[in-house]
């Protein structure tokens, strides 16, 4: 199992959401480029970036600064928000992005998500977002009908490889993983699954390393590191042993 640091970005600057929403605003820094360097040197394997203004236009606004972390850093890293075509997924391969995470659109239309399955299936990750178990759409904003157990199941099925699980909830709150939900997730499905939202100290990262055998692949952690309630390169040690 790895730790991912988060990097979402808002307007050009590194920030993080409370719950997922636009009026709770924390800004960490102006340079997105400089902290992906940053997280490369403290051990980072891979990077796990965000558009959030993709995530709530449904566009990407934020992609050329993307492209240059991804030619920046030598480590893998992978990217969501806004991308809604296979357009912007092709595009995002091309600069060497080597995950491309998938949201709403999948929601609504699997036939989407087979299509661009066939572009690689070990680089295309889905963001299962959950609230009380079910799938959350559009930015987390909407609530559907859809659990989250059966979507996974679902997804798995048509031959996705990586699900990114996050409890809407929990995430920049500093309170802990979604643990049943978590736990549900991991025994519904064989794929890879990587942990996300709530994510608060070392305790935490040893309780997730539990989970590896259960196919628990990653953990991604923003606001924990930003605050300095986890230490970033002691979290890379635990999980290197």
């Amino acid at each position: 199992m790895i730790v991912i640091p988060a990097i979402d970005i808002k307007d050009g600057k590194v920030v993080r959401l409370l719950q997922g929403h636009f009026d709770k605003v924390t800004e960490y820094a102006k340079d997105p480029l400089a902290l992906a360097k940053h997280w490369q040197k403290l051990g980072a394997q891979w990077l796990h970036v965000v558009d959030l203004d993709g995530a709530q236009t449904g566009e990407m606004k934020n992609l050329e600064i993307i492209k240059k972390i991804a030619k920046t850093v030598s480590i893998p890293i992978e990217v969501g928000g806004g991308i809604r075509g296979e357009k912007e997924v092709k595009e995002l391969l091309k600069a060497k992005i080597a995950r491309v995470i998938l949201g709403t659109r999948v929601v609504r239309e699997k036939d989407f998500l087979k299509k661009i399955l066939s572009l690689g299936q070990d680089k295309i990750a889905v963001s299962l977002d959950c609230s009380n178990g079910f799938v959350t759409q559009r930015g987390w904003v909407e609530v559907s009908d859809i659990k989250g157990t059966d979507f996974a199941k679902d997804l798995e099925a048509m031959g996705l490889k990586t699900l990114i699980y996050t409890d809407v909830a929990k995430d920049g709150t500093l309170s802990g993983p979604n643990w049943d939900g978590l736990k549900e997730i991991l025994k519904t499905v064989e794929i890879s699954v990587i942990a996300s939202g709530g994510i608060s100290s070392l305790d935490d990262i040893k309780k997730l390393m539990d989970l590896k055998a259960q196919n628990l692949w990653g953990a991604i952690t923003g606001k924990a590191i930003y605050e300095n309630k986890l230490d970033f390169r002691k979290a890379v040690e635990l999980t290197a042993k």
